[in-house]
């Protein structure tokens, strides 16, 4: 990887992580909750939103070393006694994070594909690509049901008072689980994430009928 192409992903991760959490923070506001809005959240400044740690050092590294890039911003202050809808609403606000990585990489397939830039080599189909896969693997890694990861919200949603409590309870040591199981269970996870990518990229080229 030379120093352009690793401008290219910097900034293409930074991007992708300051429109994940700022998608957080307008669903929860339209649902009530200015909690993020009061706290300056609701804004593109990416000093706002990024962990030096999980937002760029944790992709570039699994970058580097071949495996599915993922990672995380700073978490976007959430009021869940002021969403409407409660535990769903809470569900949506989670959910708009993913969907805003999905649609990144929709697009940027799309637009790539049909301008010809995803197959033609050199730094655009560089960047095209990037934007596709370090996208999904954003998406697929926060709907991982760990919690805080954003899929143990919709979990938390259609679960009784048990398993509530018990997400409740493991939280606090959520991203700590997560990496231990990754470290644990390595090959299968990046199998999981590999395949899932891989998938959605199938079905990208399924809506454009090739």
């Amino acid at each position: 990887m030379n120093f352009v192409q690793a401008i290219i992903i910097l900034i293409i991760i930074v991007g992708s992580v300051i429109l994940h959490e700022l998608a957080h923070g307008l669903v929860a506001y339209w649902l009530g909750d200015d909690t993020a809005k009061e706290a300056g959240r609701l804004d593109l400044n990416p000093l706002k939103h990024i962990d030096p740690i999980l937002s760029i050092l944790v992709p570039m590294i699994l970058f580097l070393i071949g495996a599915p890039v993922f990672g995380a911003a700073k978490p976007v202050p959430i009021d869940y006694s002021k969403l409407k809808w409660r535990e769903w609403g809470m569900a949506l606000v989670s959910l708009a994070g993913p969907f805003t990585n999905f649609l990144i990489a929709l697009i940027a397939f799309l637009i790539g594909h049909f301008g010809g830039w995803l197959y033609g080599g050199g730094v655009l189909e560089f960047i095209f690509l990037e934007l596709i896969f370090t996208n999904l693997g954003f998406m697929l890694f926060n709907l991982i049901p760990v919690p805080p990861l954003d899929g143990s919200r919709v979990i938390y949603a259609i679960s009784p008072d048990k398993v509530r409590e018990f997400l409740s309870m493991i939280e606090p040591y959520g991203f700590i689980l997560v990496y231990i199981l990754i470290l644990l269970f390595g090959d299968v996870f990046s199998k999981l994430m590999i395949n899932g990518t891989n998938g959605i990229i199938d079905f990208f080229y399924l809506i454009v009928g090739r």
